[in-house]
């Protein structure tokens, strides 16, 4: 009889699911297809706020991400009870969104599915967060893909063990 492969879900979070979040599924899917782990690592992306619910990534962002050969073309969504059932890693971009992740989640195992993406930096350890772009310049978009290159590399290598065990 045949196993089933195991799956780890993945969501990434940010405030209004157009810059930040959307970036890192953006990167996550492209290292996960490189990796040829798409069927068994699945990704997506929200928001804290739902103001942007539907909307496609800030049009800086999509620039920004283009340049380096990324797609960002998710549409924002709100964060939802059901994400803590369905995603294994929940993610948040800083303290903020941790701490409204927290107040979302429904009991102490949901709880234990966030983590801030500053855990899985790299080279990038002198941050503490991914800061949000959205009101700065162009270094800004830059610095965020910079910092979240270099955490879905490690996030990636930490969730290929979990698919070991």
């Amino acid at each position: 009889m045949k196993q089933k492969k195991k799956k780890i879900t993945i969501l990434f979070v940010c405030l209004g699911n157009i810059c930040r979040s959307p970036s890192a599924e953006g990167i996550m899917k492209q290292l996960v297809l490189k990796a040829g782990l798409q069927e068994q690592i699945i990704i997506d992306s929200a928001g804290i706020l739902d103001c942007h619910q539907g909307k496609l990534s800030d049009a800086r962002m999509r620039a920004h991400a283009t340049r380096r050969g990324y797609q960002l073309d998710s549409k924002s969504r709100p964060v939802v009870s059901k994400d803590f059932f369905e995603f294994d890693y929940i993610i948040g971009m800083d303290d903020r969104n941790i701490a409204d992740l927290q107040s979302k989640a429904i009991d102490l195992e949901s709880l234990a599915k966030i983590h801030r993406m500053a855990e899985y930096f790299g080279e990038a350890s002198l941050f503490d967060h991914v800061p949000d772009p959205y009101y700065g310049g162009a270094d800004g978009f830059e610095t965020v893909l910079d910092l979240l290159e270099d955490a879905c590399k490690c996030l990636l290598t930490h969730v290929s063990l979990d698919l070991d065990k």
